[in-house]
């Protein structure tokens, strides 16, 4: 592309590249990453890191970057669900000259994309790159994963906010991301260790292993808010999302993918795959939230505000808003709870929209009630749910 003076030939250029290429649509997502290659297989990606992503935004940047692409020879083929084509020095000088009107303001929060492009362009002068080692990635669909760095960019767009938990597709992740060795935030070849193990081993250069998995750790991607406290890396998956205010203790806490906090809260225990708690709850000391594939038929579970869920307890249903579980109590889609008239009544004072009759109900009846206190008598064993009186408050200074 040749340089681009003003920002209305800028603007007359994206509606040249839109209405002259066949097929052209915005991506649902994009963005440049740094693509980290296989010891042996050095076509295959491991991990993809991307300094930025966009989400159905920056759209002039997506056209700069497919008519840069088209100059090279690469068209995008815009039928796909997802698109990921290598990037050079060459790329990156089209779309410099394209983003001349606003090169000045590359380092202002409107056109991190320039930024991006500059940068890059600036490491490969100084420092070169390897083949294939940058990537630019188009996500067209909200489709099954079918690359790894489409399912980096995901994962992103999950651990950044830029989409809710539980709102995006993220089927096939687990066939696209290749099981590797990690070792200080760089993956491994599990095949290459096998074949360099007495070599390695020998001279002394066999690499610390943290930890072995499809996914990375949320830290090595994610800077996290100020006010979010995550004292132990291994605690929380890429793909978690962390509301300001969450603390993540140590010991038997976790949160996983696709899962986590909408406010400022308290974990101590786990929280599977698509579990979601609201602001100001507590997961206690080795609770557990399960997941979709731990026993509750498949539907995902979400904490409501200012509930607690006490040490070593299980949850296997939604809670609404000011719930209490005591410590060491499961409460699961079949169980069996006894709630007797007097409370019955003031339950539906607060969960209007219910209508329940009887003495005995099974905990997936329960499902978004809020304002329960889940009990179990230490003489009958009898599990019983009653009006919460508590008020579950988290200490500010910690949050």
């Amino acid at each position: 592309m040749k340089i681009i003076e003003t920002t209305d030939a800028f603007k007359a250029l994206i509606e040249d590249i839109k209405t002259t290429t066949s097929g052209y649509r915005d991506p649902l997502a994009f963005g440049i990453a740094r693509v980290d290659l296989g010891q042996l297989n050095v076509e295959k990606s491991l991990q993809a890191t991307y300094p930025l992503i966009n989400w159905d935004e920056n759209f002039g940047s997506a056209a700069i970057f497919v008519r840069a692409l088209a100059e090279q020879g690469i068209e995008v083929d815009f039928t796909q669900t997802e698109v990921v084509c290598n990037i050079n020095l060459d790329f990156l000088k089209s779309c410099l000259n394209a983003f001349t009107p606003y090169s000045d303001e590359a380092h202002g929060d409107a056109h991190k994309n320039i930024q991006v492009i500059s940068a890059l362009y600036s490491q490969i002068i100084t420092n070169g790159s390897l083949e294939g080692e940058f990537k630019v990635t188009f996500i067209f669909d909200d489709a099954p994963v079918e690359s790894v760095e489409a399912a980096y960019l995901k994962l992103y767009a999950i651990s950044q906010a830029k989409v809710p938990l539980r709102d995006i597709n993220l089927n096939g992740a687990f066939g696209a991301l290749p099981n590797v060795a990690w070792s200080a935030g760089q993956p491994i070849e599990l095949d290459y260790l096998r074949e360099f193990e007495i070599e390695l081993k020998l001279a002394n250069e066999y690499p610390h292993i943290d930890f072995v998995d499809k996914f990375p750790r949320f830290l090595q991607h994610i800077i996290p808010q100020d006010n979010t406290r995550i004292l132990d890396t291994s605690k929380v998956r890429f793909g978690a999302q962390l509301a300001g205010g969450t603390t993540v203790m140590p010991g038997a806490s976790y949160i996983n993918f696709n899962a986590g906090t909408t406010g400022s809260v308290m974990v101590e225990g786990r929280i599977s795959s698509s579990a979601i708690v609201g602001d100001g709850s507590d997961v206690g000391g080795g609770a557990s939230i399960l997941g979709v594939l731990s026993g509750t038929d498949g539907n995902p579970i979400s904490i409501g505000k200012n509930s607690l869920l006490g040490a070593n307890s299980v949850c296997g249903i939604p809670l609404g808003d000011g719930c209490i579980i005591d410590a060491g109590l499961a409460i699961l889609e079949g169980t069996k709870v006894g709630i007797y008239p007097a409370e019955l009544k003031k339950i539906m004072e607060v969960n209007t929209n219910a209508n329940m009759e009887g003495e005995i109900f099974k905990g997936k009846q329960l499902s978004f009630f809020s304002g329960l206190h889940f009990r179990q008598n230490s003489m009958t064993g009898e599990i019983t749910a009653s009006r919460s009186t508590r008020e579950i408050k988290l200490n500010s200074d910690l949050h």
